[in-house]
Formats: structure tokens, C-alpha cells, sequence
């Protein structure tokens, strides 16, 4: 947030009066106020809070997610629209009983659930099942736990395994094939059942059998797979403003693509006909979506900064063999889900050494 807040410092001159962009002065207060003022004030000394709360914070992840969100409509269409509303009407009213039962406010943190929920499901699946889907994972994901904050797994994950076990012939049948041409599929046919023309041929599934997407088309987006994972330039654009703002933790970034693309390099080299070239497994599936937005939760995910390492090493290292050499063509879900597990857990061994350190040293 110090990189931001620093732009808007050296950009306030020109808003002020007197500068050349002084009849924006409204917009560009409006944005500061956004981004940085408090949402409480103390009443007594210290007066400086940290404006990062939780309500900014997600504002900070969903404005991030923008250019998934702005792709996976350009190549599958509107639909993806209607996926995004349903997973918010109908797991925001999981959201909403719960809050009821137990007296709480309604907590901001299934505004990111809810956005990322349909990014990472096939963008042809019938929108019932993204309800039950996001519902499941909103219920035994989060709120069994006990709400935002409390949850040991990434709720998104949970309902997205889920379908996984529950429906795997929608699960690996519902691919859409990309628009071509200037518009992509803006101006397609609008879906809301399941659209005609489905495919199972996502790039990992074509790397199989030996056939390798090039490396432009999974660049920038135009393959099929889940809705906001196809565009790797997207994911990079909105996952490097996350790591900017301090929302991302780059320890967890690193250690996965890390040990993710050393690994895979290794495995390449050993069998090469199993195991894809490293650029092409690190620009297909959904590893660059899942190292940024997915293993980054900060709920789910170690408080300690050598915990972060260990913690993205760990996913990086599963999801490739995972993708490798199991019956399942991608493995970035099963790792995250398997760091979160394993998350208390490092940042137990970190505390402990410090303490012992601390102790021998007194």
C-alpha cells in the first residue's frame, strides 16, 4: 500500500487548485478517501490506524481479479455474468442465515469468495450446480468453523473439490471453446442453460497426448479451461498489483512458482515424455491463478514469514507431481488445500524455534 499511497502523494499536486487536472479534484479525493482513511477513529493517542481493513482489503483482491473477470468474459462470453451472480445470490444468502442465527453483521469476506468462485469453475457448467457448489463450500468451508477468519480451508476450494467428487462428468465436460475473431464472445448467443458448443480439450488434457498449446495463446488467454485461469497475462496484471499493495504475501508467490518450475524442470528432464516443458506448465492450468489469489488467503494460509516460504514450496512441489503423475491433469486445488492443512503447522515449528533461540540466548 506505501507504493500506492506514495503515486497519490506525488500525484496530488496536480488535482489541487491550480493544477492541471484540478476539476478532477473530486474523483481523485473520492479515490484517496477509498483507499486510505479509516474506517474508525481513536479516541485517544495513538491516533494513526492502519486503513487496511477488512472491507478495503477485499475491495483491494475483487479489483485485482478485474482483468480475470474482464477476459473470461471477452472469450466465453456473458454467462460468466450470470456465474458471478449466481454464486453471490446464493452463497451471500448462506452468508446472510448465518449472520441471522448468530446475531453477527454480515461479514465483507464472501465478496471475494463469491467472485472467485466462478473463475475457477469450467464456464459452461449448468448454473445449478455453481449454486450448490458455492453453497457447500460457503457452509462446510467457512461458516461450520465459525465464520470469516476462522475457516481452515479456502472455502472457494472446498465447494470447487466438491463438484469435483460430486459432479465429474460436468466437472471435465463443460469446457467452452474461446471466441476468435476482434469481439471474442461478446456478442455470442447468451446461455443460461448449458451452452451447445462444449469441449474437453483444456491444454493439460491436449498435453497428454503429446500436443502442446503455443505459448502466446496461453499467454493471453485463448484456450479453454476454467473461466478466469486461461489468460496468464491477466492473472500477472492483477496478481502484481496484490504483492504491490502488501495483500499478497510474495514469500508464498516465490516459494510456489519456485519450487513449482525447478521441480518441473527436474521431472522434464527425467521423463520427458510425462512431464511437460516448464513454460508451458506454468502458463496452463490454474498454478499462476492459484499462487496469487488462491494461497495468498491470509486466513488460510501462515502468519509467519518463514512459514510462508515453506508453505508455497510445499503447494508448488505437490501441485506438479499431482499433475503429473496422478489420474488427475491438474493439481493446484489438491496442494492448496493440502498447504492449508499444513499451515498451523509450519508456523508452530517457526515459533518454537524462535522461542528456543530466544531462551538460549538469555
Amino acid at each position: 500500500m506505501k507504493i500506492v499511497a506514495d503515486i497519490l502523494g506525488k500525484m496530488r499536486p496536480l488535482f489541487e487548485k491550480g493544477g492541471k487536472l484540478s476539476s478532477l479534484h473530486p474523483v481523485f479525493e473520492a479515490a484517496d478517501h477509498a483507499l486510505f482513511s479509516t474506517a474508525a477513529e481513536t479516541e485517544n493517542a495513538p491516533f494513526g490506524r492502519d486503513p487496511l481493513d477488512v472491507k478495503r482489503y477485499m475491495f483491494m483482491v475483487i479489483a485485482a481479479l478485474l482483468p480475470c473477470f474482464a477476459v473470461s468474459v471477452y472469450f466465453f462470453g456473458w454467462r460468466v455474468l450470470l456465474m458471478l451472480l449466481v454464486s453471490y445470490a446464493a452463497g451471500g444468502t448462506v452468508e446472510v442465515l448465518f449472520a441471522v442465527v448468530r446475531k453477527e453483521e454480515i461479514n465483507e469476506g464472501f465478496l471475494v469468495t463469491g467472485f472467485i468462485f466462478p473463475l475457477i469453475l469450467p464456464p459452461g457448467l449448468p448454473l445449478w450446480i455453481v449454486a450448490v457448489g458455492i453453497i457447500f463450500g460457503t457452509l462446510v468451508g467457512k461458516e461450520v468453523f465459525g465464520g470469516t477468519g476462522r475457516n481452515l480451508f479456502n472455502p472457494a476450494l472446498v465447494g470447487r473439490c466438491f463438484l469435483a467428487f460430486g459432479y465429474p462428468s460436468a466437472m471435465t465436460g463443460t469446457w467452452l471453446e474461446p471466441g476468435s475473431g476482434t469481439w471474442g464472445s461478446l456478442f455470442s448467443r447468451f446461455y443460461v442453460g448449458t451452452p451447445e458448443a462444449v469441449t474437453g480439450a483444456t491444454p493439460l488434457v491436449l498435453a497428454k497426448s503429446g500436443k502442446l498449446m503455443s505459448a502466446l495463446d496461453l499467454f493471453t488467454g485463448r484456450i479453454a479451461g476454467s473461466a478466469g485461469e486461461t489468460s496468464a497475462l491477466a492473472i500477472l496484471l492483477g496478481g502484481m498489483f496484490l504483492v504491490l499493495v502488501g495483500v499478497a504475501s510474495w514469500r508464498t508467490v516465490l516459494g510456489i512458482l519456485i519450487s513449482f518450475a525447478a521441480l518441473g524442470a527436474l521431472l522434464h528432464s527425467a521423463y520427458p515424455s510425462v512431464v511437460s516443458p516448464v513454460w508451458f506448465n506454468l502458463l496452463s492450468g490454474g498454478i499462476l491463478f492459484g499462487a496469487f489469489f488462491m494461497a495468498t488467503d491470509p486466513v488460510t494460509s501462515p502468519v509467519t514469514q518463514s512459514a510462508k516460504w515453506a508453505y508455497g514450496i510445499l503447494i508448488g512441489a505437490m501441485s506438479i507431481l499431482i499433475r503429473s503423475f496422478s489420474g488427475y491433469v491438474e493439481g493446484v486445488m489438491f496442494a492448496i488445500l493440502l498447504g492449508n492443512i499444513c499451515a498451523p503447522l509450519f508456523d508452530e515449528v517457526v515459533i518454537r524455534f524462535r522461542v528456543r533461540r530466544v531462551a538460549r540466548e538469555r
